[in-house]
């Protein structure tokens, strides 16, 4: 024993038998919790009685890829479908740094206020190298995420193009089913391949920060044509002259773009989440946008288009998924590899061929 270990007042008295580190009653309580799944109706219920733990469980069977969770997580949608559909889905988009995590805080704490019930699908980007992401945002809306008339859950992207996780749309609709009526898509960040978030939502929100001239030329055109809503963040303190100076530049650059389909002006509007000002006039807009597309009847067309378009993103998913499952393809894949590897083969030809593959597989049944 050492001279630092006798000086040391944790000592492990002789004849004196010591506790486990373990408690094997709750070790044993989780491995029955694991072990015991929960069965579709259980789970539907619970989601339909608004049980935020289930609701949860759901969304993570729905987001795994595993075909025994797939085959729950479908069934599940299918009871929820009938209960979901009335709520106000609205994608928020900006530039980095631009506060959306603070800006959703303010706008859904603004909204829990008035009795509505708030969800925000917040999509956390992830490592291409790792795969992982780091689901920061309930500590980035501590308050939101107290509020017993919100829900926030974090996924991650997963590399899916749009911005949007993978699962995005089901988790919508248990969110609806469990009766969120006001649903937040928290979008990865702005580049052209974000139009997706676009088909599932049904206001989109472009949040800026004052000066805009540079970041008018960071922002994609295709994103600017989709904004139903410029909202300029940060328009506090020193910002004030910048952020109407900002609101004027995008104004002037959304008469450029030809109308929109709904017939609705897009509009620009200053907030500062930080001192909770312009919150509730932002949320104004959306509600004008909501009664306007509904007397025009765009609303509910854009929602049985959004459906369309969700049917075939998802027969290409299941498409996809359905070719690199397949034993024989996954082995030929690794032969093929080797092949470009060893310059044998050209790419297109190799994907040719693994296409012959699998349509000789599906004729042989």
């Amino acid at each position: 024993m050492t001279n630092r270990s006798k000086k040391s007042a944790l000592k492990v008295q002789q004849g004196v038998a010591q506790p486990s580190s373990i408690n094997s009653d709750a070790l044993q309580q989780i491995r029955q919790n694991k072990s015991a799944a929960l069965s579709t109706a259980q789970l539907v219920d619970g989601i339909l009685a608004g049980n935020i733990a289930l609701l949860s469980k759901a969304i993570t069977l729905i987001e795994s890829t595993l075909s025994v969770h797939q085959t729950q997580a479908q069934e599940v949608l299918a009871a929820c479908l009938p209960h979901a559909g009335t709520s106000m889905r609205v994608g928020i988009t900006g530039v980095p740094g631009v506060g959306k995590s603070s800006f959703i805080e303010a706008l859904g704490s603004h909204l829990t206020a008035k009795n509505h019930r708030v969800a925000v699908l917040a999509i956390d980007p992830s490592s291409l190298r790792t795969k992982g992401s780091i689901l920061g945002d309930k500590t980035r809306m501590e308050s939101l995420a107290a509020d017993a008339r919100a829900y926030i859950r974090p996924s991650p992207a997963s590399g899916t193009l749009g911005g949007v996780a993978k699962k995005t749309w089901e988790s919508i609709i248990l969110c609806e089913a469990a009766g969120f009526d006001t649903i937040f898509v928290e979008t990865v960040g702005v580049g052209q391949s974000e139009t997706l978030v676009h088909s599932m939502v049904d206001f989109f929100l472009l949040l800026m920060m004052p000066g805009a001239g540079d970041e008018l030329q960071g922002i994609k055109r295709g994103i600017m044509e989709m904004a139903d809503a410029i909202v300029i963040n940060k328009a506090d303190g020193n910002n004030i002259a910048r952020a109407n100076a900002a609101k004027m530049d995008y104004q002037n650059a959304l008469h450029l773009y030809p109308p929109a389909d709904s017939g609705w002006i897009p509009q620009v509007a200053l907030c500062s989440a930080m001192e909770n000002t312009g919150i509730a006039e932002v949320w104004n807009i959306v509600e004008d946008y909501v009664k306007f597309t509904t007397d025009n009847t765009y609303f509910h067309q854009k929602r049985t288009d959004q459906n369309l378009q969700l049917m075939h993103q998802a027969l290409k998913d299941l498409l996809l998924t359905d070719f690199y499952q397949n034993e024989e393809i996954k082995a030929n894949i690794l032969k093929i590899e080797q092949e470009i590897h060893q310059k044998k083969i050209s790419a297109y030809n190799a994907a040719q061929s693994l296409s012959n593959l699998y349509h000789a597989l599906l004729k042989k049944g």
